[in-house]
């Protein structure tokens, strides 16, 4: 296929060949992936700067995505590359074949400077979703810093870079600077932009920002910091959001406000602890839901509110497709029994053929976990309709997963994403959790986002 990129795609590649560390915030459509590839080709046979380059990214997109966007474009042809999964005889002869370009999932990257026995001799490396290097502590951080000062170019790239607030940029931006910009140490970095926020005692369980703290935090970034929204470079689709309400009996919500109160309610068919406000909040959730695991690990199913709400919003979607997202094990479970005695078609999205399924109509009512709908995901030819039974906290799973269905190439003018909450509970309180987040998030992407008339 003849690639022909929007202006967009042309600053973001020059932007890539240009810097020899970016980060570069591109939301989900805007080609990220091909963006990046030209520009790589360029860098090797055009400029010379790059010679033999190191892909690290989610499995899936690392198995998949980049192999398939490189067959996909015509100017990429002469572009070779080896894709390092599987098992540790499979990586090392991807490693040993000869190619231009190496794609290896994150979860190997301690095996690959560590392990492998493999000479580390690459001088480009391209991180995909460098938010899930946020934490500066992980094995996946830790080993990559070995190794980042013999690394001559790094480009970052994600849609969320901070999906839990401006913390998460630290980590982010030493593995593409060495600490430069944000400091080498967190201490520096929560010193000079953050304040303590929940303490108990001398232990400080969060931080705020402090105020000209996001400025100050942008104006050290934006040199190297490219960002862009879809709604500004693409026809999207319409989104809407709504909220499906149902309410607890007063009996179910009696019991859900003694374990809130109290962290242990006892039942005659066993006790339900929660230890520690984590904990708490995550047995409150399967509460919502409908169910919840006992201390010896049984499932207690308290109503089916959710499950109701779940029914009819299948049978409005009046045959069309509907993807529902779930985050606990009996949600799924639950979810399947009642989709059998309705006699409605369903499957698990979490496979290469159950995917192709979705895409192709053949799936009624699909099933996904948000942490399996991750970056490169493409589901939009399958359905519109996004249902989420139980809710998360997790930002960037949230976005993640809408943006499966919100992209480019979606045929519906319209993508509708509905939240099954049970009122009075911590739905209502995550809700408005992952909306005070975005406000970062958005602040951070507005601050240094290109301002361009396409």
């Amino acid at each position: 296929m003849i690639y022909k990129p929007h202006d967009y795609q042309n600053y973001a590649r020059e932007y890539i060949e240009s810097h020899k560390i970016s980060a570069v915030f591109l939301d989900c459509g805007l080609g990220k992936t091909s963006i990046t590839l030209t520009a790589l080709n360029n860098l090797l046979f055009d400029y010379f700067e790059a010679h033999k380059i190191l892909v690290i990214a989610p499995l899936r997109v690392a198995r998949n995505t980049w192999s398939a966007e490189i067959k996909k474009w015509d100017h990429l042809k002469d572009l070779q590359f080896s894709i390092v999964v599987g098992t540790e005889k499979e990586r090392i002869s991807a490693l040993e074949s000869k190619a231009d370009i190496y794609v290896i999932n994150r979860e190997n990257i301690q095996w690959l400077i560590e392990k492998s026995k493999v000479k580390f001799d690459f001088d480009t490396v391209v991180i995909d979703e460098l938010s899930s290097f946020k934490n500066h502590k992980s094995q996946r951080s830790k080993y990559f810093m070995k190794i980042r000062p013999k690394v001559r170019r790094v480009i970052g790239l994600t849609g969320t870079p901070s999906p839990n607030g401006l913390m998460d940029l630290f980590g982010e931006y030493k593995v593409l600077d060495m600490g430069e910009r944000l400091g080498r140490f967190i201490g520096q970095y929560r010193n000079a932009y953050f304040k303590p926020d929940k303490m108990n005692g001398h232990i400080v369980y969060s931080y705020k920002p402090l105020a000209g703290a996001e400025d100050s935090i942008y104006k050290k970034i934006s040199d190297i910091t490219i960002s862009m929204k879809a709604t500004d470079h693409l026809k999207m689709p319409e989104l809407v959001n709504s909220k499906y309400m149902v309410y607890l009996s007063e009996k179910e919500e009696k019991k859900y406000k003694a374990l809130k109160k109290d962290l242990i309610l006892s039942l005659p068919d066993g006790g339900i602890t929660a230890a520690n406000a984590t904990s708490l909040s995550g047995k409150l959730s399967q509460m919502a839901n409908g169910a919840v695991y006992a201390d010896n690990e049984e499932v207690i199913e308290f109503h089916e509110r959710k499950l109701d709400a779940l029914e009819d919003i299948i049978e409005s979607a009046n045959g069309n497709s509907v993807l529902v997202a779930y985050w606990f094990k009996h949600d799924f479970k639950r979810i399947s029994k009642r989709l059998k005695k309705l006699g409605i078609e369903f499957a698990k999205v979490d496979t290469d053929e159950s995917i192709r399924k979705w895409n192709e109509g053949k799936i009624a009512v699909g099933l996904l976990h948000p942490a399996s709908a991750g970056h490169g995901l493409n589901l939009q030819n399958g359905g519109s309709i996004l249902v989420w039974f139980g809710i998360t906290w997790n930002l960037e799973f949230y976005q993640q997963t809408v943006a499966r269905l919100w992209r480019q190439g979606q045929n519906n003018k319209t993508v509708s994403v509905i939240h099954i909450l049970t009122k009075n509970t911590v739905d209502e309180r995550i809700m408005m959790s992952l909306s005070d987040k975005d406000i970062s998030q958005s602040a951070l992407i507005d601050a240094v986002k290109v301002n361009m008339k396409i």
